[in-house]
């Protein structure tokens, strides 16, 4: 069984738990941290869609100013506003990209839909230049959807 394999399965065990919302995200954020040593920043964004912001959730890593973010700006706010994923292999290449740290050098988001709306996503920073390969949002995707019917 492939390392991603496991982890999933860890993720659906916590996700199906009888967690609130709140410890799942926070489990969650834990476990990739400790499990994939090239996420160097793990963290849930959740969606206010009739402001237009994502507000910090759990997250493991460096704290972060930026706990408040509008549609559209960064790359958490691309994704949230065209809702799509967003794997960036170089973070300085990007001229909206918010920076968190000067040591990120890539970035991988991925939304939470609930009955078609953003309501949350991933975001994943990495050290390293082109971290994130197709596994890496295979996986992310995969706990994305089974985390969207408990986010409220």
């Amino acid at each position: 069984m492939s390392k991603y394999v496991e982890i999933e399965k860890r993720c659906l065990e916590i996700i199906c738990s009888d967690l609130s919302a709140q410890d799942k995200m926070q489990f969650l954020c834990d476990l990739l941290d400790e499990k994939l040593s090239h996420y160097n920043w793990t963290g849930f964004y959740l969606a206010d869609v009739e402001n237009r912001l994502l507000h910090l959730g759990s997250y493991v890593g460096e704290p972060t100013d930026h706990t408040t973010i509008p549609f559209g700006k960064g790359i958490c706010g691309q994704a949230a506003e065209t809702e799509q994923t967003f794997l960036v292999d170089d973070v300085s290449a990007e001229s909206n990209y918010i920076s968190c740290n000067i040591f990120v050098k890539s970035e991988i988001v991925v939304l939470i839909i609930k009955e078609g709306i953003v309501v949350g996503q991933i975001d994943i920073d990495s050290n390293t230049v082109a971290a994130f390969k197709e596994e890496d949002q295979i996986l992310l995707e995969n706990i994305c959807k089974a985390l969207a019917p408990y986010i409220i």
